[in-house]
Protein backbone atom coordinates (compact mmCIF):
# COMPACT_ATOMS: atom_id res chain seq x y z
CA UNK A 1 0.00 0.00 0.00
CA UNK A 2 1.45 3.38 -0.65
CA UNK A 3 2.16 5.95 1.52
CA UNK A 4 -1.35 7.93 0.18
CA UNK A 5 -3.38 4.62 1.42
CA UNK A 6 -2.52 5.85 4.73
CA UNK A 7 -0.90 3.35 6.80
CA UNK A 8 0.53 5.00 9.43
CA UNK A 9 -3.16 6.25 9.87
CA UNK A 10 -4.18 2.46 10.01
CA UNK A 11 -1.73 1.01 12.27
CA UNK A 12 -2.26 3.72 14.50
CA UNK A 13 -5.51 3.16 14.82
CA UNK A 14 -5.33 -0.70 15.00
CA UNK A 15 -3.13 -0.29 17.92
CA UNK A 16 -5.06 1.88 19.82
CA UNK A 17 -8.35 0.11 19.38
CA UNK A 18 -6.74 -2.87 20.18
CA UNK A 19 -5.49 -1.73 23.41
CA UNK A 20 -8.85 0.39 24.10
CA UNK A 21 -11.02 -2.92 23.54
CA UNK A 22 -8.83 -5.09 26.26
CA UNK A 23 -9.81 -2.04 28.59
CA UNK A 24 -13.54 -1.77 27.67
CA UNK A 25 -13.83 -5.48 28.10
CA UNK A 26 -12.44 -5.18 31.71
CA UNK A 27 -14.41 -2.08 33.16
CA UNK A 28 -17.62 -4.15 31.73
CA UNK A 29 -16.89 -7.01 33.44
CA UNK A 30 -16.71 -5.38 36.69
CA UNK A 31 -18.97 -2.61 35.98
CA UNK A 32 -22.23 -4.77 33.85
CA UNK A 33 -22.40 -1.65 32.03
CA UNK A 34 -24.15 -2.18 28.81
CA UNK A 35 -22.44 0.91 27.31
CA UNK A 36 -18.88 -0.47 28.51
CA UNK A 37 -20.05 -3.42 26.43
CA UNK A 38 -21.14 -2.23 23.60
CA UNK A 39 -18.16 -0.01 23.25
CA UNK A 40 -16.47 -2.89 23.60
CA UNK A 41 -17.81 -4.82 20.26
CA UNK A 42 -17.19 -1.40 18.72
CA UNK A 43 -13.47 -0.89 19.53
CA UNK A 44 -13.44 -5.21 19.00
CA UNK A 45 -15.04 -4.58 14.89
CA UNK A 46 -12.78 -1.16 14.91
CA UNK A 47 -9.42 -3.08 14.92
CA UNK A 48 -11.24 -6.07 12.60
CA UNK A 49 -11.81 -2.88 10.09
CA UNK A 50 -8.36 -2.11 10.45
CA UNK A 51 -6.94 -5.44 10.19
CA UNK A 52 -9.22 -5.99 6.86
CA UNK A 53 -7.95 -2.66 5.04
CA UNK A 54 -4.02 -3.44 5.73
CA UNK A 55 -5.08 -7.08 4.33
CA UNK A 56 -6.77 -5.22 1.01
CA UNK A 57 -3.72 -3.16 0.52
CA UNK A 58 -1.40 -6.04 0.81
CA UNK A 59 -3.72 -8.20 -1.44
CA UNK A 60 -3.96 -4.95 -3.81
CA UNK A 61 -0.14 -5.30 -4.42
CA UNK A 62 0.02 -8.69 -6.58
CA UNK A 63 0.91 -8.38 -10.36
CA UNK A 64 -1.48 -8.42 -12.81
CA UNK A 65 -2.29 -11.91 -14.00
CA UNK A 66 -4.03 -13.09 -17.96
CA UNK A 67 -7.06 -13.36 -16.10
CA UNK A 68 -6.98 -10.11 -14.21
CA UNK A 69 -4.92 -7.71 -16.63
CA UNK A 70 -5.68 -4.64 -15.28
CA UNK A 71 -4.27 -6.23 -11.59
CA UNK A 72 -5.72 -6.46 -8.56
CA UNK A 73 -6.28 -2.49 -7.32
CA UNK A 74 -9.55 -2.38 -6.76
CA UNK A 75 -9.20 -5.06 -3.89
CA UNK A 76 -8.44 -2.40 -1.49
CA UNK A 77 -12.46 -1.17 -2.39
CA UNK A 78 -13.43 -4.50 -1.74
CA UNK A 79 -12.18 -4.79 1.60
CA UNK A 80 -12.93 -1.29 2.63
CA UNK A 81 -16.49 -2.12 1.56
CA UNK A 82 -16.69 -5.22 3.59
CA UNK A 83 -15.44 -2.64 6.37
CA UNK A 84 -18.48 -0.71 6.23
CA UNK A 85 -21.02 -3.27 5.51
CA UNK A 86 -19.87 -5.96 8.18
CA UNK A 87 -18.13 -4.79 10.90
CA UNK A 88 -19.65 -1.41 11.36
CA UNK A 89 -23.12 -3.09 11.10
CA UNK A 90 -22.63 -5.76 13.26
CA UNK A 91 -21.39 -3.57 16.20
CA UNK A 92 -24.29 -0.96 15.03
CA UNK A 93 -27.03 -3.65 15.32
CA UNK A 94 -25.22 -5.04 18.44
CA UNK A 95 -24.90 -2.33 20.38
CA UNK A 96 -29.13 -1.61 19.24
CA UNK A 97 -29.94 -4.87 20.35
CA UNK A 98 -27.86 -3.97 24.41
CA UNK A 99 -29.26 -0.87 24.36
CA UNK A 100 -33.38 -2.32 23.79
CA UNK A 101 -31.76 -5.17 26.20
CA UNK A 102 -30.75 -2.77 29.23
CA UNK A 103 -33.63 -0.11 28.94
CA UNK A 104 -36.44 -3.09 29.53
CA UNK A 105 -34.51 -4.62 32.17
CA UNK A 106 -31.84 -1.88 33.78
CA UNK A 107 -29.53 -2.43 36.73
CA UNK A 108 -27.26 -0.27 38.72
CA UNK A 109 -23.55 0.10 37.42
CA UNK A 110 -20.92 -1.44 40.05
CA UNK A 111 -17.02 -0.53 40.80
CA UNK A 112 -18.07 2.99 38.37
CA UNK A 113 -14.25 3.72 38.75
CA UNK A 114 -13.58 1.44 36.11
CA UNK A 115 -15.82 2.44 33.28
CA UNK A 116 -14.97 5.92 33.78
CA UNK A 117 -11.56 5.43 34.08
CA UNK A 118 -11.63 3.58 30.92
CA UNK A 119 -13.52 5.91 28.80
CA UNK A 120 -11.40 8.97 29.73
CA UNK A 121 -8.64 6.67 28.80
CA UNK A 122 -10.05 5.13 25.73
CA UNK A 123 -10.92 9.22 24.61
CA UNK A 124 -7.11 10.05 24.86
CA UNK A 125 -6.08 6.86 22.76
CA UNK A 126 -8.68 7.61 20.71
CA UNK A 127 -7.95 11.43 20.32
CA UNK A 128 -4.17 10.59 19.51
CA UNK A 129 -5.24 8.01 16.81
CA UNK A 130 -7.66 10.76 15.24
CA UNK A 131 -4.89 13.66 14.94
CA UNK A 132 -2.62 11.12 13.23
CA UNK A 133 -5.49 10.32 10.35
CA UNK A 134 -5.90 14.06 9.91
CA UNK A 135 -2.57 14.38 9.70
CA UNK A 136 -1.69 11.91 7.06
CA UNK A 137 -5.70 13.24 5.35
CA UNK A 138 -4.16 16.79 5.55
CA UNK A 139 -1.32 16.06 3.06
CA UNK A 140 -3.32 14.72 0.42
CA UNK A 141 -6.33 17.07 0.91
CA UNK A 142 -5.03 20.32 -0.30
CA UNK A 143 -8.10 22.74 -0.67
CA UNK A 144 -10.89 20.14 -0.52
CA UNK A 145 -13.33 20.71 2.43
CA UNK A 146 -13.61 17.19 4.91
CA UNK A 147 -16.45 16.52 3.65
CA UNK A 148 -15.42 16.75 -0.50
CA UNK A 149 -12.62 15.09 0.94
CA UNK A 150 -14.32 12.39 2.21
CA UNK A 151 -16.70 12.18 -0.98
CA UNK A 152 -13.54 12.38 -3.55
CA UNK A 153 -10.77 10.75 -2.26
CA UNK A 154 -9.71 7.82 -4.35
CA UNK A 155 -7.68 5.92 -1.96
CA UNK A 156 -10.66 4.56 0.70
CA UNK A 157 -8.29 3.98 3.80
CA UNK A 158 -8.32 7.12 5.21
CA UNK A 159 -12.02 8.67 4.76
CA UNK A 160 -12.65 5.35 6.34
CA UNK A 161 -10.25 5.83 9.44
CA UNK A 162 -11.38 9.32 9.56
CA UNK A 163 -15.02 8.32 10.01
CA UNK A 164 -13.74 5.91 12.71
CA UNK A 165 -12.09 7.20 14.67
CA UNK A 166 -14.72 10.15 14.44
CA UNK A 167 -17.50 7.41 15.14
CA UNK A 168 -15.04 6.38 18.07
CA UNK A 169 -14.94 9.58 20.08
CA UNK A 170 -18.28 10.77 19.52
CA UNK A 171 -19.11 7.29 20.81
CA UNK A 172 -17.23 7.30 23.66
CA UNK A 173 -18.76 10.48 24.71
CA UNK A 174 -22.19 8.96 24.29
CA UNK A 175 -21.08 5.78 26.53
CA UNK A 176 -19.72 8.71 28.93
CA UNK A 177 -23.24 10.27 28.98
CA UNK A 178 -25.01 7.27 29.70
CA UNK A 179 -22.87 6.10 32.66
CA UNK A 180 -22.15 9.73 33.94
CA UNK A 181 -26.51 9.90 33.75
CA UNK A 182 -26.91 6.18 34.93
CA UNK A 183 -24.51 6.98 38.34
CA UNK A 184 -26.28 10.35 38.72
CA UNK A 185 -29.88 9.48 38.87
CA UNK A 186 -28.91 5.81 40.05
CA UNK A 187 -31.24 4.74 36.65
CA UNK A 188 -29.53 2.18 34.46
CA UNK A 189 -31.64 3.36 32.12
CA UNK A 190 -29.65 5.68 31.39
CA UNK A 191 -26.86 3.40 30.02
CA UNK A 192 -28.80 2.22 28.01
CA UNK A 193 -29.83 5.00 26.48
CA UNK A 194 -26.35 5.60 26.21
CA UNK A 195 -26.05 2.22 24.28
CA UNK A 196 -28.79 2.80 21.82
CA UNK A 197 -27.31 5.91 20.71
CA UNK A 198 -23.41 4.50 19.86
CA UNK A 199 -25.60 1.70 17.50
CA UNK A 200 -27.54 4.41 15.78
CA UNK A 201 -24.51 6.28 15.03
CA UNK A 202 -22.26 3.06 14.21
CA UNK A 203 -25.07 2.37 11.73
CA UNK A 204 -25.08 5.88 10.23
CA UNK A 205 -21.67 5.63 9.36
CA UNK A 206 -21.74 2.70 8.22
CA UNK A 207 -24.35 4.00 5.64
CA UNK A 208 -22.18 7.13 4.86
CA UNK A 209 -19.38 4.70 3.87
CA UNK A 210 -20.97 1.87 2.26
CA UNK A 211 -22.37 5.00 -0.29
CA UNK A 212 -18.72 5.74 -0.52
CA UNK A 213 -17.04 2.83 -1.19
CA UNK A 214 -19.89 1.79 -3.68
CA UNK A 215 -19.30 4.36 -5.71
CA UNK A 216 -15.77 3.97 -6.15
CA UNK A 217 -16.46 -0.30 -6.88
CA UNK A 218 -18.55 0.73 -9.67
CA UNK A 219 -15.66 2.96 -11.05
CA UNK A 220 -14.85 6.42 -10.65
CA UNK A 221 -13.19 9.00 -13.21
CA UNK A 222 -10.37 10.81 -12.86
CA UNK A 223 -10.62 14.22 -11.00
CA UNK A 224 -11.52 17.31 -12.85
CA UNK A 225 -7.86 18.44 -12.20
CA UNK A 226 -6.47 15.21 -13.36
CA UNK A 227 -8.76 15.06 -16.85
CA UNK A 228 -7.31 18.72 -17.98
CA UNK A 229 -3.78 17.83 -17.09
CA UNK A 230 -4.69 14.62 -19.64
CA UNK A 231 -6.08 16.58 -22.10
CA UNK A 232 -3.38 19.28 -22.20
CA UNK A 233 -0.63 17.01 -21.89
CA UNK A 234 -1.94 14.75 -24.85
CA UNK A 235 -2.06 17.63 -27.49
CA UNK A 236 1.75 18.47 -29.17
CA UNK A 237 -0.19 20.67 -31.64
CA UNK A 238 1.29 19.23 -34.57
CA UNK A 239 0.63 15.66 -34.62
CA UNK A 240 -2.13 15.77 -32.58
CA UNK A 241 -4.19 18.86 -32.54
CA UNK A 242 -6.92 18.23 -29.73
CA UNK A 243 -8.62 15.34 -28.32
CA UNK A 244 -11.84 14.43 -29.42
CA UNK A 245 -13.34 12.64 -26.45
CA UNK A 246 -12.08 10.88 -23.44
CA UNK A 247 -12.68 8.62 -20.93
CA UNK A 248 -11.02 7.62 -17.61
CA UNK A 249 -11.19 5.21 -14.81
CA UNK A 250 -9.88 4.10 -11.78
CA UNK A 251 -8.63 0.97 -11.49
CA UNK A 252 -7.35 0.99 -8.45
CA UNK A 253 -6.11 4.33 -6.06
CA UNK A 254 -3.33 4.79 -7.24
CA UNK A 255 -3.90 3.17 -11.34
CA UNK A 256 -5.58 5.00 -13.58
CA UNK A 257 -7.07 4.03 -17.29
CA UNK A 258 -7.27 6.33 -20.36
CA UNK A 259 -8.99 5.67 -23.48
CA UNK A 260 -9.27 8.74 -25.75
CA UNK A 261 -9.84 9.26 -29.43
CA UNK A 262 -7.16 12.04 -30.38
CA UNK A 263 -7.55 14.30 -34.03
CA UNK A 264 -4.48 13.81 -36.52
CA UNK A 265 -4.24 15.57 -39.83
CA UNK A 266 -5.39 13.37 -42.66
CA UNK A 267 -1.64 13.39 -44.63
CA UNK A 268 0.39 12.36 -41.56
CA UNK A 269 2.30 9.23 -42.39
CA UNK A 270 1.84 6.38 -40.11
CA UNK A 271 5.28 6.51 -38.69
CA UNK A 272 4.16 10.21 -37.53
CA UNK A 273 1.03 9.35 -35.87
CA UNK A 274 2.58 6.31 -34.03
CA UNK A 275 5.24 8.24 -33.09
CA UNK A 276 3.05 11.29 -31.96
CA UNK A 277 0.94 8.95 -29.80
CA UNK A 278 3.90 7.18 -28.12
CA UNK A 279 5.10 10.88 -27.13
CA UNK A 280 1.53 11.88 -25.99
CA UNK A 281 1.67 8.82 -23.66
CA UNK A 282 4.82 10.21 -22.07
CA UNK A 283 3.97 13.43 -21.70
CA UNK A 284 0.62 12.13 -19.93
CA UNK A 285 2.21 10.10 -17.72
CA UNK A 286 4.53 12.80 -16.66
CA UNK A 287 1.66 15.13 -16.27
CA UNK A 288 -0.51 12.35 -14.56
CA UNK A 289 1.79 9.69 -12.85
CA UNK A 290 -1.26 7.32 -11.49
CA UNK A 291 -2.13 7.17 -15.56
CA UNK A 292 -0.35 3.58 -16.32
CA UNK A 293 -2.89 2.27 -18.83
CA UNK A 294 -3.21 4.37 -21.87
CA UNK A 295 -5.02 3.30 -24.88
CA UNK A 296 -5.30 6.77 -27.96
CA UNK A 297 -6.73 5.97 -31.18
CA UNK A 298 -6.39 8.60 -33.79
CA UNK A 299 -8.99 9.92 -35.81
CA UNK A 300 -9.51 12.74 -38.45
CA UNK A 301 -11.53 15.06 -36.47
CA UNK A 302 -15.17 16.32 -37.90
CA UNK A 303 -17.23 18.52 -35.37
CA UNK A 304 -20.82 16.36 -36.55
CA UNK A 305 -19.03 13.36 -34.92
CA UNK A 306 -17.53 14.49 -31.96
CA UNK A 307 -20.63 15.72 -30.15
Amino acid sequence: MSASGGTKAIVAALAANLAIAVAKFVAFLFSGSSSMLAESVHSVADSGNQGLLLLGGKKAQREATPQHPFGYGRERYIYAFLVSIVLFTVGGMFAIYEGYEKIHDPHPIEAWYWPVGVLVFAIIAESFSFRTAIKESNEIRGTLSWTQFVKRAKAPELPVVLLEDLGALVGLVLALGGVGLALLTGNGVWDGIGTLCIGVLLIAIAIVLAAETKSLLLGEAAGVEEVEKIKAAAVDGTVVTRVIHMRTLHLGPEELLVAAKIAVEGNDTATQVADAINAAEARIREAVPIARVIYLEPDIYRPEAAK
